[in-house]
């Protein structure tokens, strides 16, 4: 899995339109809790191929993130054919990605 945070986003358009389970992962490349939630993020998302992971970095000013009410990083948004189902804010335990995770996958096991 890439650490790197993405300066390009997409637009909302785009995002509420894909298809089946995303993740966005909003947060940026020097944000210590960013760097630090990377192993547990990785390793949700590695048992998880079939879903889209886009690292957005985020930041006043950054559209998609302000139309997502981003305040803390990271956080993450878990959509299911680009709706919202879960947010995981700062994630601490692996269980709080799996959780979410299950919210849009029919497959994961817990």
């Amino acid at each position: 899995m890439d650490s790197t945070y993405s300066p390009t986003e997409p637009p909302r358009a785009q995002v509420d339109a894909y298809p089946g389970a995303t993740v966005l992962d909003f947060g940026t490349n020097w944000c210590g809790w960013c760097r630090n939630a990377q192993p547990l993020i990785a390793q949700a998302l590695d048992a998880q191929p079939q879903v889209r992971h886009l690292k957005v970095e985020d930041g006043p000013g950054r559209p998609l993130g302000r139309s997502y009410r981003v305040k803390l990083w990271p956080t993450l948004i878990f959509l299911k054919d680009g709706q919202e189902v879960a947010r995981v804010v700062r994630p601490s335990k692996a269980d709080e990605l799996r959780d979410a995770l299950a919210k849009i996958t029919d497959d994961v096991k817990a």
